[in-house]
């Protein structure tokens, strides 16, 4: 389902009108200020706002971010809450039903009743100031979606901000369906089964332990590890249901710009002061997420007489969530442990008639039922709505999430704790100026657990992987759990002091980019079920060949790096043994293993992976496509054992041949490359896109066109392209070099100059300055704002 397609062109010709870009006086007043803030935009329209009080600082935060992206703050509230049908009708419906199921709406009003001191302040003071600007707004003004879509704001409150990490939390912390997949792969042969699930790589860049001696493939060993409900399966029904719910997942995030795909999103690294060339530390980070217009970040810069931090923040949350203060620069990539278990619930009786009953240790006990009410539109030219009532269950481990073939599964999940939902994490970070502040701030972070990354004035550097990870009474979380014992049960949380850090370590420098970081001798192996070791391969790769003098130009080239040596490694495979026709082997011979725009060898070496995997799978069902790239295909070019070459071929070799045949036909067939060998080159594929909600709809669509262009880069190169939602490289100390660019631009107002105007620099690699001293940010201000109390 994509929703920004939905809006039929009746709608688009009740709303042709010329939409004005806002302007702000240089003066206004504001009622809820208690002292006079001052907001100097400088020529990206980057805020930064400087105040005499936090309060004030926190309310002029959330009237500016509202000023330039109030419907992306309202859609994200939505989705969260499941009230996205009330904009887009029936087409939105059964991913509003996902969401409720949750319960998120309920969970971050109790969040917000607990939030106390001085977080308590600045929530409300930022809730209190996107509510002033909201009141300044009439049918005129509003932005243009409201008007699109004919409905207003209604007031923003504490528990809006909260319900922002839960989608947070979903993008990043999803595993449950994995659990299902890999019961139901379970019974496959065992040697391939332990292929599957063995995280060990030649190429593995492991922070903290290592690994220990590799076990002999298959046998009652891998049985025993993960035969937890032999008796029990997964049917095929079962996954297809599973795959619906990511489904649904996937289109709403996407909604919002924050859809990961496999969890793995971003690269960090910091490089201590004795490997640079100017005797300072370097961070750099680059978020990878779903591409969106406006983006998911929006750089600013906050001051008052308890804090100075720049970087970006998520639109609708208050402080800075990745940047730097005067003393440390921070960044952060997602871990992906498995903080959610699935339980097989034992259900007696009829959950629709309101006498059912689920079997828990202890008996069983009455099904928990809420009913919940979902407005949706009925004709997409009018807001008028009707309700839809559905009825959600919960057991003692969670809400049902799945019924299937008479199996209802309940899921258990980190998220799902209010306190997982607090904010404190980051007003903290804000003012930390050590390392010992630094995990004071990061101790208790409750949302998607983070390898947060440091780096100070002094040139220390530092990495903690920090979140709330269980503890099961048994096994690991990898597979479903019975709901009727205790099995599933979580005992507690990782300790802090146990998960994996490093402070100055020995080489000088540290990378994270979603890799395993733990070996397999490390305590909770629950750390990182999620992972690749591609990106980080490469990056410790280029940091590790320049001993010394490495500069912010050097962190540069990296962030657009765009050399995807596993695909390299393949093509110089099927070039060795003559594995393709004499037009592909030339091909593949000159090239440089770069992801470019004009690159012929990309697209040929690409193709003819995507079918060899496809192959292997076709012949190894029920194994997914997708896992079989993840986790076997490497493995069997570099070792090529027979368990996995499909049936129909005698070698890897005739395999790679039929498959370059295969290519071949498919490229000169398909409307992106044609019948030419000649335009057959990455840039068709590979473009730019960045797509708004309603760029589709006829007529008004086109105002929130972004650059569509071919661009470097895959998914597997440290440069994954539009997935790219920032690059921060910082200098701590120097921070006025400090370089931080996001895709398209600070505003969600199409006619704005600051819609796209940062695209090129982000494109290209321009150094984009952010300042941050009192003279650099004067000398880079091209407006200023003094907002008083009215």
């Amino acid at each position: 389902m994509k929703l920004r397609i939905v809006l039929l062109a009746a709608i688009a010709a009740l709303n042709v009108f010329p939409v004005l870009a806002q302007t702000t006086p240089r003066s206004l007043s504001a009622p809820g200020l208690r002292s006079d803030v001052t907001v100097r935009r400088d020529g990206r329209g980057i805020p930064y706002i400087e105040a005499k009080n936090d309060a004030d600082l926190y309310f002029a935060q959330g009237y500016i971010t509202a000023g330039d992206r109030l419907w992306q703050m309202d859609l994200m509230r939505r989705v969260a809450r499941g009230e996205t049908a009330e904009l887009f009708g029936q087409a939105a419906l059964d991913g509003d039903k996902r969401w409720r199921r949750f319960g998120f709406a309920a969970l971050s009003e109790s969040a917000a009743a607990n939030i106390t001191g001085e977080m308590r302040v600045a929530m409300e003071a930022y809730a209190n100031g996107v509510n002033a600007f909201i009141a300044t707004l009439d049918d005129k003004t509003l932005p243009v979606e409201f008007k699109i879509l004919q409905y207003k704001p209604r007031a923003w409150t504490v528990a809006d901000s909260l319900v922002i990490g839960a989608v947070l939390a979903d993008a990043l912390s999803n595993t449950w369906q994995q659990d299902l997949l890999r019961q139901q792969l379970s019974g496959i042969d065992q040697e391939k089964f332990a292929d599957l699930t063995d995280p060990v790589t030649p190429f593995d860049v492991v922070l903290y332990g290592k690994d220990k001696a590799a076990k002999p493939r298959g046998g009652s060993s891998a049985q025993a590890a993960f035969g937890r409900l032999p008796a029990v399966g997964v049917s095929d029904s079962t996954i297809a249901s599973a795959d619906y719910d990511s489904k649904l997942r996937k289109e709403s995030l996407e909604m919002v710009g924050l859809y990961a795909e496999g969890l793995a999103a971003s690269n960090n690294w910091v490089v201590s002061s004795k490997r640079t060339a100017d005797g300072k530390a370097m961070l750099a980070n680059d978020p990878h997420l779903a591409p969106s217009a406006p983006g998911i970040w929006y750089l600013a810069s906050l001051q008052s007489p308890t804090v100075h931090a720049a970087g970006v923040t998520v639109p609708g949350l208050p402080a800075i969530i990745i940047g730097h203060n005067e003393k440390i620069a921070w960044g952060m990539t997602n871990v992906g442990p498995d903080v959610q278990d699935i339980y097989l619930e034992t259900v007696d009786g009829d959950m629709a008639g309101g006498n059912a009953r689920v079997k828990t240790p202890n008996g069983f006990q009455p099904l928990r039922s809420r009913k919940e009410k979902i407005n949706v539109r009925g004709n997409l030219m009018k807001p008028d709505v009707s309700p839809v009532e559905m009825d959600v269950y919960e057991t003692h481990n969670g809400p049902i999430v799945l019924t299937e073939g008479g199996k209802s599964y309940s899921l258990k999940w980190t998220a799902l704790n209010p306190k997982s939902l607090e904010l404190g994490t980051f007003y903290k970070l804000n003012r930390a100026g050590d390392w010992q502040e630094f995990q004071n701030a990061i101790r208790g972070f409750g949302g998607s657990t983070q390898n947060f990354v440091y780096a100070d004035i002094k040139g220390n550097i530092g990495w903690y992987a920090s979140g709330q990870i269980p503890i099961r009474r048994k096994g690991d979380g990898s597979l479903p759990y019975d709901g009727s014992t205790a099995d599933g049960d979580w005992t507690g949380m990782i300790p802090f002091e146990e998960l994996p850090h490093l402070y100055n370590p020995p080489a000088g420098f540290i990378v994270t980019a979603n890799q395993r970081i733990a070996g397999t001798d490390y305590k909770y192996q629950q750390m990182t079920r999620v992972y690749g070791s591609d990106r980080a391969r490469r990056i410790y790769d280029l940091l590790s060949a320049k001993k010394t003098g490495l500069t912010m130009d050097d962190s540069r080239d990296i962030q657009h790096d765009v050399y995807n040596w596993p695909l390299a490694m393949f093509a110089k495979t099927i070039v060795a043994g003559g594995f393709a026709s004499a037009e592909t082997l030339a091909v593949l011979k000159a090239w440089d293993g770069k992801m470019t725009p004009d690159s012929r060898g990309a697209v040929l070496a690409n193709e003819i992976r995507t079918c060899v995997g496809n192959r292997i799978a076709e012949d190894n069902k029920p194994v997914p496509a997708g896992l079989i790239q993840a986790r076997i295909f490497d493995m069997a070019v570099r070792e090529q054992p027979a368990r996995w070459l499909p049936s129909a071929y005698r070698s890897y070799g005739e395999l790679y041949r039929a498959c370059d045949a295969s290519a071949r036909t498919n490229l000169a067939a398909s409307k992106v490359f044609g019948s030419d060998p000649a335009g057959w080159v990455w840039g068709k594929s590979f473009t730019a896109r960045f797509p708004h909600q309603l760029a589709a709809a006829p007529l008004i669509g086109g105002q929130f066109a972004t650059p569509n262009v071919p661009i470097a880069g895959s998914g597997r190169t440290p440069n994954v392209g539009s997935n790219v939602s920032m690059r921060l490289i910082a200098s701590p100390g120097n921070w006025d070099a400090t370089r931080h660019v996001i895709p398209l631009g600070e505003s969600g107002d199409p006619k704005s100059p600051h819609y796209k105007d940062q695209f090129d620099a982000w494109k290209d690699g321009t150094p984009m300055i952010f300042p941050f001293s009192k003279a650099a940010v004067e000398k880079a201000t091209t407006i200023a704002l003094v907002m008083s109390p009215k």
